[in-house]
This record gives structure tokens, C-alpha cells and sequence, in this order.
């Protein structure tokens, strides 16, 4: 800790860290942010970006585009290469929100990249992954905004209107698009649907959301904080601090964004949400949370169905390491993107 604080004394001579959340990001008093990684270099790799490629590589293909020129708002597309589909078969599409608290990963970070490719290939679906505005630079609601403009330019798309995106136009089903995001991507995937349903998408229906894993949580510590074990995935000072970087000034954890079903957050029973997957870890800190959240759902009679993984901590799925060495967490990951699929091929 020494050696590391010295660091960033020589890289930063002329700042001083008011605020950090250990290993992923750094808080200056000017204003700036490093999200340099200074965790175990064994684990960094999860977090490198991975270049986009339009040749298929292990049956996938990636390209990234920028669907709104005024914002910079960027979206990264994923193809499963057709094979006996054909080459104007159209696809399901499913529209990503990356986690990491709002406040770090983007949508080209390998833990994505390994996870959505085999989703495309495995399932047939393009995907279209969100590169999300972060916190604290950009605070809630930014990420939600951004969320909500990349379905809204599915729409356009749609509609034949805006800049020509060939995958999408050519492959794209927009009657089949389905929301689906993890951990601080799950909460954005309630709020967009719910946002959704105010409005006319119309060629685009909305077929379904897929919150896994989401962020959900309250004032009040729930008993899975207290009592499930912390892991380098998640701990309760992380999603603390992530939190308090994100949420608008002066919010707390009983802000709807973070806390859906609770008595701050707009009536379950009043959206117009469509049919729900929600995915849970048996050994997530924010297990009761994500239950008080299903249980809201069926209260309010929304078309809901639960998938637990057992014996599985937040966001496991991520850790290509563990999926590959663990034969738990591979058969579980497994039952996950089965599960997936299976939902959207039912919508």
C-alpha cells in the first residue's frame, strides 16, 4: 500500500485523492477521476477493452457505432454468424446495459465481451451493448438517459430513418427486442421498461427485460448484506461508496433508480412493464433485495419469472477464470444463458 501510495504521489503530483473505491477508480479534488486498475494484476485482464472486429471470430462478429452524433452516445453490436440461418434471417435483439455500480466498466471490457459473444453465438441473438455514461462525472439519472436513447434509436432504425446501420437493418427482428443488463445494469433495466411504457415504440415492440443480478437495494441493510460473504466481486464497502458517487446529490439508497419497490419509487402496479426475467445469485449480497423486488412484482400481478442460480455470489458469470477452472460456476453460467434463451425464445 506503501509502494502504491507513493505511485500515484509521482503520477499525479499535483492532486490528492478525496475519495476511492480500492483497486477501481480514484477521486481527485479537481474533479477528475483515474479508473486505472491497481488490484491483482492476475485479475486485470477482465477489464481490458477488447477491440471490435467485423470478421467473425469464434462465430461472433463486434462493431462499434455511434448512434447519436450530438451526444456521443456509442453502442457496441454483436452478430452470431448465420450458418444454415441463412443471411436474412432476423434475430432477436437484446439491448445491454453494463454494470459495475454506474460508476466503472464499459461495454467493450473482456468480462462483457467473453459473456455476450457465446450469449450471440449460443443463442442466436444480436446483441447491442450500451456504452453507459459514468458517475461521478455524470450522475444518475446519465446512465438511465443513455439507456433509454439507445432503445429509442432501435426506433429510428426501425423506422428506416437516421444513419444507415447495415447488421441491424439487415438481421434485426424489432418486434423481439428484450432489455437485459447486470448488477447496476439491472437497475437501468426496470427503468427503461418502465420508461417504455409511456411511450409509442412502435415497430419496436418490447418482447421482455432480463435484470440479473440488479442493484437493488435500500437505506436499511438487508440480511443477506449482513450475513452473506463479501467477494471481490462486491462488498458492502464498494456498493456503498459506488452509491454515493452515483446517486444525485443529497439521494439515498431509497431513490428509485436503486430502490424500485419501495415507498419513494413510482407504483409497480401502475407500470406497464412486459413480461420480466429476474435472475438471481443464491449467495448475492443483494439477494433479499432482488427478492423484495419479486415479490413486488407478483404482488402487483406483472408477468415475472425467477431463475436462482445456486450457490452463486453477484455477477459470477463475469469471471471468465471461475468459469473455466470451477465446474460449478461453469455448469451454473451454462443454466443461465440456457435460461435466457429459452425466455426470449418464448417472447
Amino acid at each position: 500500500m506503501v509502494h502504491q501510495a507513493l505511485s500515484e504521489q509521482i503520477q499525479f503530483p499535483h492532486k490528492k485523492i478525496i475519495d476511492e473505491v480500492s483497486g477501481w477508480l480514484r477521486v481527485f479534488d479537481d474533479g477528475s477521476v483515474d479508473r486505472t486498475w491497481t488490484g491483482p494484476l492476475e485479475v486485470k485482464f477482465v477489464s481490458d477493452p477488447i477491440p471490435s472486429h467485423e470478421d467473425f471470430v469464434d462465430g461472433v462478429a463486434t462493431r462499434d457505432v455511434i448512434a447519436d452524433v450530438e451526444s456521443g452516445l456509442r453502442v457496441r453490436i454483436y452478430l452470431p454468424e448465420m450458418g444454415t440461418l441463412g443471411d436474412e434471417q432476423k434475430l432477436p435483439v437484446l439491448l445491454h446495459f453494463h454494470g459495475g455500480g454506474f460508476c466503472i466498466s464499459q461495454a467493450d471490457w473482456y468480462m462483457y465481451y467473453h459473456v455476450y459473444t457465446r450469449l450471440a453465438r449460443e443463442t442466436k441473438v444480436s446483441c447491442v451493448s450500451v456504452f453507459l455514461r459514468r458517475a461521478p462525472e455524470n450522475r444518475l439519472p446519465a446512465a438511465c438517459d443513455d439507456s433509454f436513447s439507445a432503445l429509442l434509436w432501435l426506433k429510428t432504425l426501425a423506422l428506416g430513418f437516421g444513419a444507415h446501420e447495415p447488421w441491424l437493418k439487415t438481421h434485426a427482428d424489432f418486434s423481439r427486442v428484450f432489455l437485459i443488463g447486470d448488477s447496476s445494469g439491472g437497475n437501468l433495466v426496470h427503468n427503461v421498461a418502465a420508461r417504455a411504457g409511456e411511450v409509442d415504440l412502435s415497430p419496436v415492440r418490447l418482447a421482455g427485460a432480463i435484470p440479473i443480478h440488479p442493484g437493488f437495494v435500500r437505506s436499511t441493510r438487508s440480511k443477506s448484506e449482513l450475513e452473506q460473504t463479501q467477494t471481490p466481486f462486491l462488498t458492502l464497502d464498494m456498493l456503498d461508496k459506488f452509491l454515493s458517487l452515483a446517486l444525485p446529490v443529497g439521494a439515498t439508497k431509497d431513490h428509485p433508480i436503486t430502490c424500485p419497490m419501495g415507498d419513494g419509487a413510482p407504483p409497480i402496479a401502475a407500470l406497464n412493464l412486459p413480461p420480466i426475467l429476474l435472475c438471481v445469485a443464491e449467495m448475492d449480497l443483494m439477494k433479499d433485495t432482488e427478492m423484495e423486488y419479486y415479490e413486488a412484482l407478483k404482488k402487483a400481478n406483472k408477468d415475472v419469472e425467477l431463475m436462482i442460480n445456486k450457490g452463486m455470489i453477484h455477477s459470477f458469470y463475469l469471471n471468465k477464470i471461475a468459469v473455466d477452472t470451477d465446474q460449478l460456476t461453469g455448469v451454473e453460467t451454462g443454466k443461465l444463458i440456457a435460461g435466457i434463451a429459452d425466455f426470449v425464445k418464448r417472447h
